[in-house]
């Protein structure tokens, strides 16, 4: 499996591999990022807050090697401090007669890494807690919440270049 570079910028409707449940098996499908709006012609939703609820359906994961952010002007990048890959925390929905089947992925609490650029992030889960939330064998609590300070490591980076500095 590909685990590619996650832009928190990308275009609406952008596809990207998730991974879901499909009865007993685990399935890869490319869906487009952004839920259905609302409202017509309301902006898709690409994130949800996952304070406060529980997704008792349609849960998928979405791999990442790295996810992009920017904060005050200035690009990021963060990654696994280990250099491993992970996945970000997702649920998605089926067709409609007016949208495409879709998916978004689930915000919390930045962790210590994330908070002096943001007070959100994309809930990241490392490989080990990919099967709890694809299959509901924890409560949302115990897997969508930070990572210890230190899991991630955070790089500026020059969008208009497409380079990587460190820090």
């Amino acid at each position: 499996m590909h685990a590619s570079i996650f832009d928190s910028e990308a275009s609406i409707g952008q596809r990207r591999v998730v991974i879901r449940r499909s009865g007993n098996d685990i399935e890869m499908v490319e869906l487009p990022w952004g839920l259905r709006p609302e409202h017509p012609g309301g902006r898709p939703f690409t994130v949800i807050r996952a304070e406060g609820r529980t997704f008792p359906i349609h849960r998928c994961l979405v791999p990442a090697s790295e996810f992009r952010h920017r904060s005050h002007g200035k690009y990021y990048g963060f990654s696994l401090s280990d250099g491993d890959w992970f996945y970000f925390a997702g649920i998605w929905r089926p067709a409609t007669r007016d949208w495409p089947e879709s998916y978004a992925i689930l915000t919390i609490e930045a962790n210590a890494d994330v908070a002096p650029f943001h007070d959100r992030q994309m809930a990241v889960l490392r490989r080990d807690q990919r099967m709890a939330w694809l299959d509901r064998t924890a409560r949302e609590a115990d897997v969508l919440r930070p990572l210890p300070p230190g899991s991630l490591k955070v790089r500026p980076w020059n969008s208009a270049r497409q380079t990587e500095f460190a820090l």
